[in-house]
């Protein structure tokens, strides 16, 4: 039979379409029972597939047709009638079970009753056929779903059959289960990240994915303790990302999920999972290196969701105290050891950084994340900075990229509390590194950041820097020398030539030319500033730890930087001007601070270099 659309609306009372299922039903039965010819057999098995798809297809296609939606649920009834035939062969449904899973599942998203049938029939064979077999059925069907359906309704039926023939497997569980996981699971990340499907939709979908977990548990339990260790490992990481499929799909309201999440952390005290552990991201090392052989690609049993997922396990507990409950977690004492411990401190908040990167994830959970990050850093905690026993070094990347991700949040967020609390967070992550990593930390931010305004904070937070080590300075007394043995000179890392590299690159991002304005107006301006703060400071305190005083480097900021930038403010002030649109006005408001701070510092490098030259002349 060939697969174009078959008509539903049939007015007959001998429904045609049951008649066509009963003689291809028939055709199948006869072609596979008793040796009969594999081509033949095959064509037959194919022959309804091809009928059930056309089904299918079209009560999806007209999901208002009640007509079409009684048909299917006809046929869908009849075919499970017939594989629950005492008659039936067995050869006969081993060979429909390779093909019908598939088939049925995509019923599903017709109608509750048509998931409700397309969950018996793969019961069906479930029963009666290989757990193997079935394993290997289902997985290759979770993993091919047909675009004509939608997948949340499609793999539904397929994930609860897999929770069922966990069940039945009769050996080598750990093994078996392990194949099957990381299917599930990219699955269920995928829909996850959809924002097409209503929350009942997803709701069937997880309640059936926890069942999986219910399942694995149950496996575990009754075996011994070395598979017993591997299957709780494996459960734990399914959990995690499991946790975090649903995180990304509470796109509006979290609270719609947390039922879900509550039963997903009822696992992690059997898992042997700690929130301590998970947000430093100890446990999920651990049970990766129970999971994963030796030589075997860690991609292939589970994704970069596992870490999101355990990072959001915790901020879960801080959205709800029901879920730390049945976790049987205090998540005041985790805030108070990770305030006294500065190395977890750091592993944790490189563990957040899965949070705060996420461009799937509600802004809500990082709102929570940040507000986390801002107890565990807090007044209180450890100062105990050591730069010869405490190395930063091996967390610096980590850091870096949880910093990315916190001006990510100050720059994008719409919330204006969030964007203020995410700055301190900042400012806090920050304080916390040790001096000898801090201003390479703020330089490779500024370098790497798109934002102008977002360069002009950061190099906000340098100047601040520089202030801090000055008034350290002072404190010292004006008339102590500085030896090399003293602490104070630990503390003058940011006063060094590293910040004329560093005005360098944002007053001549370019080479051979100035900044590209207005758009980088905010980070010129920060730059002149710093530019300005560094020059009035060090001849104030008749120092030059940066150079910026020496008559080389004066001559090149003047030259260099400051002249060609005024010869471009200058131009493009003068051009807009005499306009009176709105970006002309726009370009005009942004140009007027830029251009003030710029001719103070020409003024101020001027009247430098005119001071350097007489002394010169006088030395001659």
């Amino acid at each position: 039979m060939s697969a174009e659309k078959t008509e539903l609306d049939g007015s007959s009372s001998a429904n045609p379409l049951l008649l066509q299922l009963q003689q291809i039903l028939i055709s199948c039965s006869k072609s596979i029972d008793g040796g009969g010819d594999l081509g033949q057999s095959q064509t037959s098995v194919a022959e309804l597939v091809n009928f059930l798809d056309s089904l299918s297809d079209a009560a999806i296609s007209e999901p208002e047709n009640e007509d079409a939606s009684a048909n299917v649920l006809e046929i869908l009834s009849q075919t499970y009638n017939f594989l629950c035939s005492p008659s039936l062969d067995q050869e006969v449904i081993d060979a429909l079970s390779f093909e019908l899973p598939k088939s049925v599942s995509k019923f599903a998203g017709v109608s509750l009753k048509c998931l409700e049938i397309a969950d018996n029939i793969i019961d069906r064979f479930i029963q009666t056929c290989s757990p193997r077999d079935m394993l290997s059925i289902l997985c290759e069907a979770l993993d091919s779903p047909n675009k004509t359906v939608k997948a949340s309704a499609y793999v539904s039926p397929i994930i609860s059959g897999l929770s069922k023939v966990f069940l039945s497997i009769p050996r080598r569980h750990f093994e078996q289960i392990k194949v099957a996981v990381p299917v599930v699971v990219k699955v269920v990340n995928t829909i996850s990240s959809e924002s097409d499907y209503e929350d009942s939709e997803l709701e069937t979908l997880f309640d059936r994915t926890v069942n999986i977990a219910h399942s694995i548990q149950v496996v575990s339990t009754k075996l011994e303790a070395g598979v017993n260790e591997k299957l709780r490992a494996l459960l734990g990481l399914y959990v995690l990302q499991i946790l975090a499929s649903v995180s990304v799909s509470s796109r509006c309201n979290s609270s719609s999920h947390l039922p879900f999440a509550v039963r997903l952390a009822c696992f992690l005290p059997y898992c042997g999972l700690s929130y301590l552990g998970l947000v430093i991201g100890s446990d999920v090392d651990k049970m990766s290196g129970i999971v994963i052989e030796e030589n075997e690609d860690e991609s292939m049993i589970f994704s970069s969701h596992v870490y999101l997922g355990a990072s959001i396990s915790v901020i879960w507990a801080q959205m709800c105290d029901e879920v730390a409950q049945v976790a049987k977690e205090d998540l005041s004492a985790v805030k108070g050891e990770l305030q006294i411990n500065q190395t977890k401190r750091w592993q944790a908040i490189g563990m957040l950084k899965h949070i705060f990167s996420s461009v799937d994830l509600p802004w809500e959970f990082k709102r929570h994340a940040v507000d986390f990050l801002l107890d565990i850093t807090n007044g209180n905690i450890s100062k105990k900075i050591d730069d010869e026993h405490d190395d930063c070094s091996l967390y610096m990347t980590s850091l870096f990229s949880a910093l990315q991700a916190i001006t990510m949040i100050i720059i994008y967020a719409s919330d204006t509390v969030l964007r203020k609390n995410a700055f301190e967070a900042l400012k806090r992550v920050l304080a916390d590194i040790p001096n000898s990593q801090r201003f390479d930390i703020l330089k490779a931010l500024i370098e790497k950041s798109n934002s102008s305004s977002m360069v002009a904070i950061l190099l906000d937070c340098v100047r601040g820097e520089m202030h801090m080590e000055r008034t350290l300075r002072t404190s010292m007394g004006k008339n102590e020398v500085l030896g090399a043995d003293n602490k104070a000179c630990k503390n003058t890392l940011f006063w060094s030539t590293s910040i004329l590299e560093l005005v360098e690159s944002v007053l001549m991002p370019l080479k051979g030319g100035p900044p590209v304005l207005p758009e980088n107006g905010d980070a010129v301006l920060s730059a002149l500033n710093l530019y300005r703060f560094v020059l009035m400071t060090e001849s104030a305190g008749k120092t030059n730890y940066t150079g910026v005083l020496s008559k080389n480097n004066l001559q090149k900021a003047c030259n260099e930087w400051l002249l060609p930038l005024r010869t471009l403010v200058t131009g493009m002030m003068a051009e807009n001007k005499s306009d009176y649109d709105q970006l002309a006005i726009d370009t005009v408001c942004a140009l007027n601070p830029v251009e003030l701070v710029l001719y103070r510092c020409i003024e101020l490098v001027e009247e430098k270099l005119k001071y350097s030259n007489m002394t010169s002349v006088q030395h001659a």
